[in-house]
């Protein structure tokens, strides 16, 4: 199925902003083949659960760009993103020998939000299974699937306190701005839902009472 235009540019935006992140890791000096992959899983993986959040207030544009449904397009960065920071504790344990990397530390204050990558990974499997249980949770698996954006900070804040390739001016503009971007979808998504539920309400409201008007009448 041919892109329609405006989903050929959003992918050549989306592949330049892959190959960019690509240049700085390969471009910056590095000790062994594990720490390329480490960098890249998880600066790649962010930014495909950024864009993923970030799709979520378009849901009728995503057609229009993509000529797919939302969920597909959304589904697939999420995909990206679930399994590329699964990768990045993996190639530091392979790496460096040592399982501990998948341990949240609660020693500290500060070490906490400085390896808040490792709960981070934990609350994205979480979010992931409130999708795939929102049959059985109706109620809340939205809840559950909203711990995408806390998982999302937990790194953003990993990344700008130990993160190798932070210190890099263009990758801390670039994924602050992600963040930055991804907080106001999440505004303009909950902004969106309450519109809908008063949209709701007040027509249920005006059933109800155009129902009533011939009872009146009687």
């Amino acid at each position: 199925m041919t892109l329609p235009r405006a989903g050929v540019l959003f992918a050549a935006v989306v592949l330049a902003l892959y190959a960019g992140v690509a240049a700085v890791v390969l471009t910056a000096p590095y000790g062994d083949p594990f720490n390329v992959i480490t960098r890249l899983t998880a600066l790649w993986g962010f930014l495909a659960l950024a864009i993923a959040a970030i799709l979520t207030p378009f849901l009728r544009d995503i057609m229009k760009v993509f000529g797919k449904p939302f969920l597909a397009v959304h589904h697939t960065f999420a995909a990206v993103g679930l399994l590329l920071p699964t990768m990045h504790p993996v190639a530091i344990a392979i790496g460096t020998l040592n399982p501990a990397v998948f341990i949240p530390v609660f020693s500290s204050w500060g070490r906490f939000w400085a390896l808040a990558g490792r709960p981070a990974l934990y609350l994205l499997y979480i979010a992931f299974a409130g999708v795939l249980l929102r049959r059985y949770i109706p109620k809340y698996w939205r809840w559950v699937h909203g711990l995408m954006y806390v998982a999302l900070l937990f790194a953003i804040v990993h990344g700008n306190l130990i993160g190798t390739d932070f210190q890099n001016p263009i990758i801390w503009v670039l994924f602050n701005t992600l963040f930055a971007l991804v907080v106001a979808a999440f505004v303009l998504k909950r902004w969106q839902m309450t519109r809908k539920k008063r949209a709701s309400v007040r027509s249920d409201a005006s059933k109800r009472d155009g129902s009533s008007e011939p009872e009146r009448e009687h």
